[in-house]
C-alpha cells in the first residue's frame, strides 16, 4: 500500500492537471444521483453543509439552492479554484472555499447539518479516518451523504477492479467493499438511513484518457480487461465494438448515514 503522505501528493498532482476535466465531466457533473441527493438529505433552508472533497463541486452546485450556508473543501488547490470559478458562473453564491484533507478537517466538532462526499472517497489513503472526521464536525441528528464505487467481498473482484483502477489512475487508492464502509459508519455512530447500489457505466475511451498520463497507460488498462477470466468481463459489463472496448460497469454506491 502507498504511503498515505506519497498518496496525497500524487492525489494533489493528479487533480491539478486534470482540474477542468472534473469541472466538465459528464459522469461528474450529470446523472441522476446529483438530484437525488438533494431529494435523500432533505435539505432545510437554515442548514451548513461540509461537501468535502468538492472536485467540480457538483454537489455543492445542486445543494446551493436549498441551503444556508456551504463550505466546499478539497485537498487540491487548482482542483478547488476551478471549481470556485464553475460555482461563481452558475450564480452559487453561498459556497465559501477552504483548501483542506478530508481526514484531517479543519473544523469544530459539531459544527455542520450535513457533510457530503460524491466519487472521491477512492483516493483517500483512510477511508476510515474521513467517516470518524465526518461524525465529529456533524451536528447532532445531521446527515453523511456518500457516494463512492465499491467493490464485492470477494476477493478475486476486489483485486480485479482495484487494479484496473489503479493502472488508469495512479491517485486511485482504493475502492471499498460495503462491508467496510458500514463498519466504519457504525464505529463511528452513524446509522445507515437510506442506500443504494447502481451499476454505473463508463464511456471507456473518455473514462480512461480522463487520467491517464500516456497512450501505452491506456493499453495497460485494456490489457488488463481484455485478458481477464470471462467472468471478471461480464461483473465489469464488458462492451467491445470491433474488439475495441466501447463500455463498462463500476459498482457505485450511494448512502445517507444519520448522527444520533
Amino acid at each position: 500500500m502507498m504511503d498515505p503522505k506519497q498518496a496525497k501528493e500524487t492525489v494533489r498532482d493528479q487533480f491539478s492537471r486534470n482540474a477542468e476535466k472534473y469541472v466538465t465531466s459528464s459522469i461528474h457533473a450529470k446523472g441522476d444521483d446529483l438530484p437525488l441527493l438533494v431529494e435523500w438529505l432533505e435539505p432545510g433552508a437554515d442548514w451548513q453543509v461540509l461537501d468535502a472533497a468538492t472536485g467540480g463541486g457538483h454537489v455543492s452546485k445542486a445543494l446551493s439552492p436549498f441551503v444556508a450556508q456551504i463550505v466546499a473543501t478539497d485537498l487540491t488547490k487548482e482542483m478547488l479554484a476551478a471549481a470556485r470559478k464553475h460555482l461563481i458562473e452558475e450564480g452559487c453564491d453561498n459556497v465559501g472555499f477552504v483548501v483542506a484533507d478530508a481526514e484531517d478537517l479543519p473544523f469544530l466538532d459539531d459544527s455542520f447539518d450535513a457533510v457530503t462526499c460524491r466519487i472521491a472517497a477512492h483516493h483517500f489513503p483512510d477511508p476510515g479516518r474521513f467517516i470518524t472526521e465526518a461524525a465529529r464536525v456533524l451536528k447532532p441528528g445531521g446527515k453523511l451523504l456518500l457516494i463512492d464505487n465499491v467493490v464485492p467481498e470477494e476477493a478475486r473482484l476486489d483485486l480485479f477492479i482495484n487494479t484496473l483502477e489503479k493502472l488508469r489512475d495512479e491517485s486511485h487508492v482504493r475502492c471499498c467493499s460495503l462491508s467496510q464502509w458500514t463498519g466504519w459508519m457504525k464505529d463511528a455512530g452513524l446509522e445507515v438511513r437510506k442506500q443504494r447500489v447502481r451499476k454505473k457505466t463508463f464511456e471507456f475511451p473518455t473514462w480512461v484518457r480522463r487520467t491517464a498520463r500516456t497512450e501505452e497507460q491506456v493499453k495497460q488498462v485494456e490489457s488488463h480487461i481484455l485478458k481477464a477470466d470471462k467472468d471478471l468481463q461480464e461483473y465489469c459489463g464488458l462492451v467491445l465494438k470491433d474488439g475495441a472496448i466501447r463500455s463498462i460497469t463500476i459498482d457505485e454506491w450511494m448512502v445517507v448515514a444519520g448522527k444520533e
